[in-house]
């Protein structure tokens, strides 16, 4: 799947991003999510800078690994409900629009190369998208993992789908309708982080990861993902889920969810 013309894509340093910083070292393109003022949340100029960033990664064969990290204590609280209803703030970004909608799951997917993610931020809502989309998470410990949607009036339609496919399905049901936070060591043993590692070590941890996956075949690893999203393909679950989240936006509970949780005040619902 392709979001972004063909020359935008090659012409990447051309480009201003706002919410993202990336760079390419040793056939690794390091992604950064630079929204810690907002907590990381997911503006749609910043779901189209990643976008962008893994279409170039996937298009440029140089590239081997991708390694996701994120600036500030809050890896990313989901996606970002103001702006999602319309109330943008201003942005110097000039990363282009994309073709059609964003899918973040299958900007994930559709990148057949491996993608290790350093988290050393809490995460809530929809960032979780950001996470399952990984083949390796390596966390250090003490972070709060979240999904408070369903008291806002909301309901996790993709992140459901997606932590389904690394998760156990009574797990991932339950975490959503209870809407808890998740301790890390919780988090591992289902299979949703893979290492737990101290502050001061998680570098080499990730370093070591990393000269593992780019030391063997670029072309047998890139095969292998993409028949394994093949086998495995959830795009239109994604569209589905996209369209239910949409319809769950606009109910009178998620009006009310995201008023109380603004008035920090317990929700009325009716």
């Amino acid at each position: 799947m392709s979001y972004f013309k063909e020359r935008d894509i090659k012409n990447i340093k051309l480009f201003k991003f706002d919410f993202i910083e990336w760079y390419e070292k040793d056939h690794i393109v390091t992604i950064i999510l630079n929204r810690s003022n907002k907590k990381n949340a997911l503006h749609p100029q910043m779901i189209n800078e990643l976008a962008f960033a893994f279409q170039y990664a996937s298009f440029n064969n140089e590239i081997r690994a991708l390694l996701l990290k994120a600036n500030g204590d809050v890896f990313c609280s989901g996606l970002d409900l103001k702006a999602i209803s319309g109330d943008l703030e201003n942005n110097n970004s000039t990363v282009p629009l994309p073709n059609s909608k964003i899918l973040i799951a299958e900007i994930f997917n559709k990148l057949y190369k491996p993608k290790i993610c350093q988290l050393e931020g809490d995460v809530y809502a929809g960032g979780f998208l950001l996470i399952a989309g990984c083949n390796y998470v390596v966390s250090i410990d003490g972070l709060k993992l979240g999904l408070p949607e369903v008291k806002r009036g909301i309901f996790p339609m993709q992140v459901m789908e997606s932590l389904s496919k690394i998760m156990s399905i009574r797990n991932v049901i339950d975490w959503c309708i209870r809407g808890y936070n998740l301790d890390v060591k919780t988090a591992q043993s289902w299979g949703l982080i893979s290492e737990i590692a101290s502050t001061d070590n998680i570098d080499s941890v990730i370093s070591k990861w990393l000269d593992e996956v780019t030391s063997n075949s670029p072309k047998a690893i890139q095969y292998g993902l993409e028949a394994f999203d093949k086998v495995n393909s959830s795009e239109s679950n994604h569209k589905f889920l996209s369209q239910m989240l949409e319809l769950v936006l606009s109910s009178d509970d998620a009006r009310e969810g995201v008023a109380a949780f603004k008035e920090k005040r317990n929700p009325n619902w009716k």
